[in-house]
């Protein structure tokens, strides 16, 4: 099962970690989401395409949403901004990749950046979860869009840890 972390100073130290590929993934922790927070948004990562999902606390389910198909950092992060204006969640979650035996790989570092954006410009905390496998999921279960289904995956992983 993955593993799900939260803080600033937990992403900063698994950014750390994944600058080093031979690094292995963060240990498990609950994260410690406030009750009155209700609304998400979840994303998978890419550098070409960003899966979207919205969920909440109380139906503890995520739908997808449009997946952002724009490279570069301000094209996303414009994208981003619409669906936070839209959906005005109270926290942000995303996927972050590590290879099968927890080490981090490019694309760990690339989702931990892509975190740290997400925190500066909309200062909403952002969950990470540790994301593998959701791609595969996404696809065996028949997925038409696979990046939007496994943002779906993340953030329903992600609700199913809170109390």
């Amino acid at each position: 099962m993955s593993d799900i972390s939260s803080s600033n100073k937990a992403a900063d130290a698994a950014f750390s970690s994944a600058e080093k590929p031979a690094a292995a993934a963060p240990l498990p922790q609950k994260p410690e989401v406030p009750a009155h927070f209700q609304q998400f948004l979840g994303f998978d990562f890419g550098i070409k395409r960003t899966g979207c999902a919205s969920g909440n606390r109380v139906l503890g389910g995520a739908n997808p949403l449009p997946t952002i198909k724009a490279e570069g950092a301000d094209a996303r992060l414009q994208a981003v901004e619409k669906l936070v204006r839209e959906w005005q969640p109270n926290a942000l979650v995303i996927g972050v990749p590590y290879h099968p035996d927890g080490a981090a790989h490019e694309n760990t570092a690339r989702a931990l950046k892509f975190g740290r954006q997400l925190r500066s410009r909309f200062q909403l905390p952002v969950y990470e979860v540790d994301e593998r496998y959701s791609t595969t999921e996404a696809l065996a279960g028949g997925a038409r869009d696979a990046d939007a289904a496994s943002a779906c995956i993340i953030l329903e992983q992600f609700l199913r840890s809170l109390p």
